[in-house]
């Protein structure tokens, strides 16, 4: 079985690292589960949780209106990262941006009040060993910049405008060294990392109730459903959470729903080579689930 998710994924032209696990007893099946990996935006669930957390203790009102200005705003393909004008949002509909659509910009207003800090302690403390948040989003899209030798993350996209096809083959090489694409030198996590994390929210023993609770209702909304939720037909339900980064990593963290009661927590993290197709990848991504899934049901039969 190992081997034949592994060949999913070299047929789709990237490594891939998996680990999927019943919510109702401890069968799991893994590839390469606990080897570390660069999570992109599945740490946005993470920072949910805490922001989640902070709303159901009191220390925060989730209803205070928040003026997120137009200049300086963290790039991202979707959602406020886009906008040209100020806009003025509550902390918990930032919240629903950065699980639904991952929103980049919210992501940071929301990290940059909680702290990175407290997402790491909360990490440690459900025993999330293996999972680091090194800093914001803006911090690590600005590194990328730099390892290929410009200032930031902006700078990057003006010199690319205008680089030669030599220039630009160099700097993919370089952007493959870089520190946020190395899990050992940038944000890292493990596939039974985020498997245990999802675990612990989906049993309301990641934070309060509530907080739990809130962020499996807004993680079942997101829009994304070409990756784990493309391996499954309804009446079966996924709610997760997509990450991507550089057109390198592309990944998934989520919960499957089957209609017989029987619930899977699976992550999902893929590495693709030069020249790869993205569909492929993430359709790879929604296969491997898929059969994972299926092989634990017949161990629940």
């Amino acid at each position: 079985m190992t081997d034949g998710i592994g060949a999913v994924f070299e047929r789709a032209g990237c490594e891939g690292a998996l680990c999927v696990k019943s919510l109702d007893d401890e069968t799991e099946f893994g590839l390469r589960a606990d080897e570390p990996v660069v999570p992109a935006s599945v740490v946005k669930v993470q920072v949910a949780l805490e922001v989640e957390t902070w709303f159901a203790d009191g220390r925060l009102d989730p209803r205070e209106q928040v003026t997120l200005r137009a200049a300086g705003r963290t790039p991202g393909p979707v959602g406020i990262s886009l906008f040209d004008d100020d806009a003025v949002i509550s902390w918990r509909d930032m919240v629903i941006l950065m699980l639904t659509i991952s929103d980049n910009h919210t992501t940071d207003v929301l990290l940059r009040r909680v702290g990175v800090e407290a997402v790491n302690a909360t990490a440690a403390r459900l025993g999330l060993t293996d999972t680091v948040i090194e800093s914001d989003l803006q911090t690590m899209l600005d590194s990328v910049g730099q390892d290929i030798g410009c200032a930031s993350w902006e700078g990057s996209i003006a010199w690319a405008a205008g680089a030669s096809a030599d220039e630009l083959a160099r700097a993919d090489e370089q952007l493959l060294a870089s520190r946020a694409l190395d899990p050992l030198r940038g944000s890292r996590t493990t596939p039974r990392d985020m498997v245990d994390l999802l675990r612990l929210i989906w049993s309301d023993q990641a934070g309060p109730a509530s907080a739990c609770r809130r962020v499996r209702a807004v993680m079942a909304r997101q829009l994304t459903r070409h990756r784990i939720a493309s391996g499954f037909r309804r009446p079966v339900q996924v709610a997760a959470k997509s990450g991507s980064l550089a057109g390198v990593v592309r990944n998934e963290i989520g919960v499957i729903s089957c209609p017989d009661g029987h619930r899977y927590a699976a992550a999902v993290f893929v590495r693709s080579r030069p020249g790869s197709d993205e569909m492929a990848i993430s359709a790879a991504i929604g296969t491997a689930t898929a059969r994972a899934v299926a092989a634990l049901r017949q161990e629940d039969s």
